[in-house]
């Protein structure tokens, strides 16, 4: 890997990447969604593809200035979050589902939920690359005056790897286990009824109402914090696997922020086409363990970011072929 992050040489592209994001965001929340509303499957896909062609613009950056090698790695980690978060958004249609949330709230609930994203993923990127700087074996070794082994592990790294690889063999067995899921009891839903008397009703896309002269909570908030922890669990999977693919916090976070901002679009697409996905489980099962192993045997031998990103790309796709041509019943 490419031991030079983007930033130090490159600064212009936080500039961009900065400036994109905050001007999407402007125009999605204060024109094209100012008003609570039902997102149709025309505007879903409108914007799944604004955002993946924003995700590819900037990768073509990446490429003109940082070479080849950083771009593969910039899609390989783009295309892993983005195929781990639709897991994620299964359990958001079930959150929704179980608190009764009216169809033209949803896109506001999630909008929050990705702001939250956006801070909570940059602690755990930049600290865990930290981290990870900190903790190769030879180094420590070093520390301590003794010399160290052939090969550089890193305790963290392999550490990772392990996880993803029984992530991935749990998920494989994994059933419908989150829909009996009781979502009031989730810390998310604690935390707010902690600090705040949360009303019976919905008052519109309020987060607060009052009654009686009180001010109340609203469940809608309710539904934020526990989306907001759902991501936090769901990133312990997410966030090591990318580490498998580059050690440059740039374009970690980058990859990662453009695949959650096309989350929303992508959230009303997979609720209204939910049978294209039915086999997904199977695919990101695969591509767990393939991370994980990938991490385990990186000190060893490196398998080149362009190949990492044609495995990935090949599972996610006879993942989604054999959903298509392998449907559930109707029932499941």
């Amino acid at each position: 890997m490419n031991q030079h992050p983007i930033f130090s040489e490159h600064p212009g592209l936080i500039i961009v990447f900065a400036v994109a994001v905050v001007i999407m965001l402007l125009l999605d929340l204060g024109i094209f969604n100012k008003k609570s509303h039902v997102v149709t499957n025309k505007e879903a896909i409108t914007w799944s593809l604004v955002w993946i062609s924003l995700a590819m613009i900037f990768s073509g950056l990446v490429y003109y200035f940082a070479g080849a090698a950083k771009f593969y790695e910039f899609q390989s980690a783009y295309w892993i979050e983005k195929a781990l978060s639709v897991d994620n958004l299964f359990v958001f249609i079930l959150v929704f589902k179980f608190f009764d949330v009216a169809n033209d709230n949803k896109h506001k609930v999630l909008f929050w939920g990705i702001i939250g994203a956006l801070v909570l993923r940059a602690i755990f990127i930049f600290s865990g690359a930290f981290l990870i700087e900190l903790t190769y074996l030879n180094k420590l070794l070093g520390l301590a005056g003794l010399e160290g082994f052939k090969y550089d592990i890193n305790l963290i790294m392999t550490a990772f790897g392990l996880f993803l690889v029984y992530a991935g063999v749990k998920s494989w067995s994994s059933g419908d286990d989150d829909d009996d899921e009781d979502y009031n009891n989730t810390r998310g839903a604690r935390l707010i009824r902690k600090f705040f008397k949360v009303s019976d009703k919905y008052d519109g896309d309020k987060f607060f109402t009052y009654e009686n002269g009180k001010k109340l909570a609203t469940p809608l908030l309710v539904v934020v914090a526990v989306i907001e922890f759902t991501d936090l669990l769901f990133a312990v999977d997410s966030i090591p696997a990318i580490f498998a693919i580059s050690n440059d916090p740039f374009i970690l976070y980058t990859s990662n922020i453009f695949a959650i901002l096309g989350l929303r679009a992508l959230f009303f697409l997979l609720d209204n086409f939910i049978h294209l996905f039915s086999k997904l489980q199977y695919g990101l099962a695969i591509i767990l363990s393939f991370i994980g192993i990938k991490m385990i045997i990186s000190p060893f031998y490196h398998i080149e970011s362009i190949y990492s990103l044609l495995v990935i790309g090949g599972v996610l796709l006879i993942s989604v072929l054999a959903s298509i041509l392998m449907p559930e019943p109707k029932e499941a």
